[in-house]
């Protein structure tokens, strides 16, 4: 099942590793299996990421209805004090 934020994988630019979730969407390593999961491709088939690649992947916005501007957000090296 995907999230409504989940960004969606090209399969065409992945290996068969990549698309079935045996090998990480950004190095390509398989072992360990990369269990974060960061997408889909289409069909709903997970695509997963190591730990530390899954730390350097965009965080997609979140859906606002058509129309609206997304709220603005604070950088995440923001200090919460400020």
């Amino acid at each position: 099942m995907t999230g409504a934020t989940e960004p969606g994988f090209d399969p065409s630019v992945l290996d068969a590793a990549q698309r079935h979730g045996d090998a990480c969407v950004v190095c390509r390593k398989r072992w360990p299996r990369p269990r974060v999961r960061v997408g889909h491709v289409p069909g709903g088939g997970g695509v997963f990421a190591c730990a530390e690649c899954a730390a350097l992947l965009p965080v997609p916005a979140p859906a606002t209805p058509a129309g609206e501007r997304p709220a603005r957000q604070r950088p995440a090296w923001a200090a919460a004090g400020d």
